[in-house]
């Protein structure tokens, strides 16, 4: 009985770790949704090999095996294994971690250094790392889901071979499920659709599919089938991978900008709808929406600027959630809104002629003359009043004469532009004229 006894409580003890931890795999092989570093010719299979391991960081979003990949490769080449994060870390704690890599290296054993969350180590404690990963006491793997090239050093990269984990797909996520119900000795209580649902709400995150799935066997009852409703009612929700201040937070306003500018207002919206659901400040996206509407609409569509501002009121004086459609209207005017970055590009033209030029003096004859030596000065002689010209323009330079004329602005044929460009011809074509003395 005392045997019996002991292997019940064995397996129920087993039973009591998270799904996710039971399902690590024992070796690389074994991996799953990473096939181009761990399959028979990935990055990290070539170097398992060659019997040398050289410093890394493993770049990706949350679950996709960074951790278990690091003890893998230690496992089977032999290093110790040494795990900190870099939340709860600080200077005296890799001292100690340290001091310990450089004993066993002295016995003639090298260690494999976890790091993970390392982007948010300073510059000065991601500068420590530099010495013991030169002379060899450890062989560093630092893991991190933010763009390395903006949160780690120069130094530190230029040692470290970055290699980037992709987000689980939903056949990966699949195979995870699979895995899982085989552990469990049991399917999932789910229809088809709810299934296919679950897989999407993990967004790419293997343990969060894991964790799901326990949710489920957890909630469900005897026979008991969930469709997609049901399953929504029970994890309710998973907040999407997003953070403001970080990748998620640009590459979504990246991809919102480039969708209305290239007039796609379906694609527009999806991102519009992802940004609201993550949480997203109203106010930067009104700011975003107004900036497209002068960069990349400008006078095509004049009232593209006041639609967007309208928006920001619109969403001030209703609030969530009935003043995000005013976002949405917004949204799809301006990515079905002519095109023309002729303003944007005109602003930066004249700017550099600015920086350029320096602090030229403008043409006299436009300047007010309020004294009497600046009227001996020739200060506004010779000006024309525009509005007693014939067509209400005189056709005078306006530009410093040491600069001469200069063309910025240079609209399309299309849209609101087409009349404008219209007009500049009819102006410029005076101004030739009367400066020629026809």
């Amino acid at each position: 009985m005392a045997d019996l006894f002991a292997t019940d409580t064995a397996g129920r003890a087993d039973r009591g770790r998270p799904l996710a931890d039971r399902l690590r795999p024992a070796r690389l092989e074994e991996v799953v949704g990473q096939e181009h570093l761990t399959g028979e010719d990935g990055a990290l299979t070539r170097m398992i090999r060659s019997g040398s391991l050289g410093s890394m960081i493993f770049w990706g979003p949350p679950g996709t095996g960074k951790t278990t990949v690091a003890r893998l490769l230690a496992g089977q080449t032999d290093l110790a294994f040494e795990q900190i994060s870099a939340v709860f870390s600080g200077v005296a704690d890799l001292k100690k971690v340290f001091e310990s890599a450089k004993l066993r290296r002295a016995n003639g054993r090298q260690t494999l250094l976890f790091v993970d969350e390392i982007h948010r180590f300073n510059r000065a404690q991601q500068d420590s790392f530099l010495p013991v990963m030169e002379d060899g006491t450890v062989v560093l793997v630092g893991a991190t889901t933010e763009n390395p090239s903006f949160e780690l050093n120069a130094a530190l990269l230029s040692r470290a071979r970055v290699l980037t984990f992709r987000a689980h797909s939903e056949e990966s996520i699949g195979q995870l499920l699979e895995k899982a119900e085989a552990e469990e000795g049991r399917a999932l209580p789910l229809d088809a659709t709810a299934r296919a649902v679950l897989v999407r709400m993990s967004d790419g995150d293997g343990r969060a599919a894991l964790t799901l799935a326990e949710e489920v066997w957890r909630a469900a009852r005897q026979g008991e089938m969930f469709d997609a409703e049901a399953l929504q009612n029970i994890v309710q929700r998973r907040a999407p991978v997003y953070d403001k201040g970080q990748d998620g937070h640009y590459n979504l306003i990246s991809a919102l900008h480039k969708a209305v500018r290239g007039s796609d207002p379906d694609a527009a919206l999806y991102y519009l709808a992802r940004m609201f659901d993550a949480g997203e400040d109203p106010l930067y996206l009104g700011r975003r929406l107004v900036r497209m509407a002068s960069e990349d609409i400008g006078l095509a569509d004049p009232q593209a600027l006041v639609i967007a501002n309208a928006a920001k009121d619109a969403y001030d004086y209703l609030g969530s959630p009935e003043g995000e459609l005013a976002f949405a209207q917004a949204c799809v005017y301006l990515a079905t809104a002519p095109k023309s970055n002729a303003v944007y590009v005109a602003f930066k033209a004249a700017t550099r002629a600015a920086k350029e030029h320096g602090s030229l003096l403008p043409p006299k004859h436009i300047l007010n003359a309020p004294t009497r030596l600046m009227k001996d000065e020739d200060y506004g002689a010779g000006y024309r009043y525009d509005h007693d010209e014939p067509d209400a323009f005189s056709g005078q330079d306006y530009f410093p004469e040491k600069m001469g004329r200069q063309t910025f602005y240079d609209p399309p044929d299309r849209g609101f532009e087409r009349d404008i460009r219209k007009r500049l011809e009819f102006w410029d074509k005076i101004r030739r004229q009367r400066q020629s003395g026809i």
